[in-house]
């Protein structure tokens, strides 16, 4: 049922509770759910039990007396086909069917717009993700981050929010180090198990490919910075440091754009010292009274917002802990304008939270209790031939993102990226995930993009078989679709709505991909249970084909949610 629908019923019991509650000073909660049993109806509404102790009434009774208001309500013709009380004063409800079979006009009519709403108007959300060191290729841990943000950030949309996608760069400290003097014993000759080569250094190929291109003197640019250009000097250590960081951050936006997935905004972890925002916020902590000396550390008062214990937030040697260049961050996402920030982040980042919302709390400075939120997913395990990858040669530890789409395409990127985006978002975050390569090349039902978007192709193949004008569908007869498979098509392309609302205020961008795979299985069943363009009847087939339509269209705004295609043939 659609939501506009259910507001409408709402209203009836409203007008029929107000001479029933007039002088009593309640505010009745009118909730309506479906009942465990279809057989029961529709809509169940337990109003009546909940009113009856303080109205001192009998719930059956009172529940007689709304059923026979709402009834005669001239606004229920139409939209209420029947009504009767179960139990103690449950009142159970039909839908009408031409208000349920109404959902296929409305589908038709709005097209790419059904299914969005304007809840988030004024809203200004930030949601950061991937946010990858530039010291390697994306692994699919980053991938898992990308299709659960880029999803996120357009359910967001989709509500009316506006949003900004973020990418936060860590190109300062330790990791860039590492980076640099591997790049630059690959220069010089040297490469893993040499007696040269540094213990802590980065092993894979793309270390000699940046090492080659650095001795070449080449020229590499990131999508919205500046171009470097390398010196080509074995010894100059930060002209290499440079390089190395512009070479993978090109390399990562390859990745990105190969995935689907487009930045708003590049944010540079090494901004925070250059333009002082961590002494700033260091110094806002301190002049708030929430530090301490000892040891010649500077500590947090973080037990002070919920922590476990104090943290230490600058060392003995002068630098800072890892979090407090969050805390900076942060305070800036705020200052930005973003009402609301959501971090997407691996599950080894939880212990973070606390001290990073306790910061932001002890500069008293309007920051809302809970600011940032966080999802936090676990990581992904990939499976290929029967086996765990664990390595990819190029990356020397890890599996790559643009590996799992050449893997998961068999050389067809749109293919490769459709199935890695569905499957990422497939299960909640914070569960683990096994990616099976095998599966996603499956062209069955084994595979759920495959089987989701054949239900698209299926319905676009039916269309042109039936040649008609598609546009014409939006004028059928849709009376004849009485059948239990079109009821239950009805009702699942009336959810799908509500669905997205509660998708983007859980933060549960799995909720499109379970709802896609249902909505398609119903699709499938119905197509081998009704030959559409077989039945005699005209009118009944072209109701069914309006059907087909509308559920095409929804399948098709999902899919574009998600950042997955809809191909007609398949």
């Amino acid at each position: 049922m659609l939501a506009q629908q259910k507001q409408e019923i709402v209203a009836l019991f409203q007008a029929a509770l107000a001479p029933i509650v007039e002088g009593s000073g309640l505010t009745p909660n009118i909730a309506l759910e479906r009942p465990r049993d279809p057989t029961h109806g529709d809509i169940a509404c337990n109003i009546a039990m909940q009113l009856a102790k303080p109205l001192k009434m009998n719930p059956r009774e009172l529940a007689t007396r709304l059923l026979a208001a709402l009834q005669a309500d001239p606004k229920a013709q139409g939209l209420i086909a029947s009504a009767e009380i179960a139990g103690p004063g449950f009142i159970n409800l039909r839908v009408a069917d031409a208000a349920k079979q109404s959902v296929v006009r409305t589908v038709l009519q709005q097209g790419e717009a059904f299914g969005r709403g304007d809840a988030g108007a004024g809203h200004h959300v930030i949601i950061e993700f991937v946010s990858a060191n530039p010291t390697g290729p994306l692994h699919v841990g980053h991938g898992r981050q990308a299709a659960l943000g880029d999803s996120m950030s357009a359910l967001f949309e989709s509500q009316g929010h506006k949003v900004t996608r973020e990418f936060y760069y860590n190109d300062a400290g330790v990791q860039i180090a590492t980076l640099a003097n591997s790049v630059q014993a690959r220069a010089r000759g040297f490469k893993p198990g040499d007696a040269e080569w540094p213990e802590s250094a980065y092993n894979g190929d793309y270390i000699q490919d940046i090492a080659d291109d650095f001795l070449a003197k080449k020229t590499v640019a990131a999508s919205d910075g500046q171009p470097a250009t390398a010196s080509g000097d074995v010894d100059d250590i930060e002209s290499i440091r440079r390089f190395a960081v512009t070479y993978l951050r090109n390399e990562q936006d390859q990745d990105l754009q190969a995935f689907g997935v487009k930045f708003d905004n590049y944010y540079l972890e090494s901004s925070l010292y250059s333009d002082g925002k961590v002494e700033a916020a260091v110094q806002a902590l301190i002049d708030a009274g929430v530090t301490y000396e000892q040891d010649g550390a500077l500590w947090l008062k973080t037990t002070d917002y919920g922590d476990d214990k104090d943290r230490v937030m600058r060392k003995s040697d002068g630098t800072y802990t890892y979090f407090v260049p969050d805390v900076a961050y942060h305070i800036q996402k705020f200052r930005r304008g973003f009402d609301q920030a959501i971090n997407v982040q691996g599950s080894d980042h939880h212990g973070t939270i606390a001290r990073v919302r306790a910061g932001l709390q002890a500069v008293n400075i309007g920051i809302p209790r809970g600011y940032p939120d966080y999802v936090l997913h676990k990581m992904v395990t990939v499976m290929k031939n029967g086996e765990e990858v664990k390595i990819s040669k190029r990356a020397g530890s890890y599996v790559t993102v643009r590996d799992l789409i050449e893997w998961s395409g068999n050389g067809d990127v749109t293919r490769g990226r459709d199935a890695v985006r569905f499957f990422l978002i497939s299960r909640k975050a914070d569960t683990e995930f096994v990616f099976d390569v095998d599966v996603a090349l499956a062209t069955n039902d084994e595979n759920p993009v495959y089987y989701v978007q054949y239900a698209h192709a299926r319905i676009c193949s039916a269309l042109a078989n039936w040649g008609g004008d598609v546009a014409s569908l939006a004028n059928a007869d849709l009376s004849p679709l009485t059948q239990p498979h079109e009821q239950s098509l009805l009702a699942k392309l009336a959810a799908y709505p509500e669905m997205l609302q509660r998708a983007q205020q859980e933060l549960g961008p799995h909720q499109v991909a379970f709802y896609l795979r249902e909505l398609a299985g119903e699709l499938h069943s119905y197509y081998f249970a009704h030959k559409w363009l077989l039945d005699d009847d005209e009118a009944l087939k072209l109701a069914r084909l309006a059907l087909a339509v509308a559920v095409r269209q929804v399948l098709r705004n999902g899919l574009a949610l998600i950042g997955v295609s809809a191909p007609e043939k398949m």
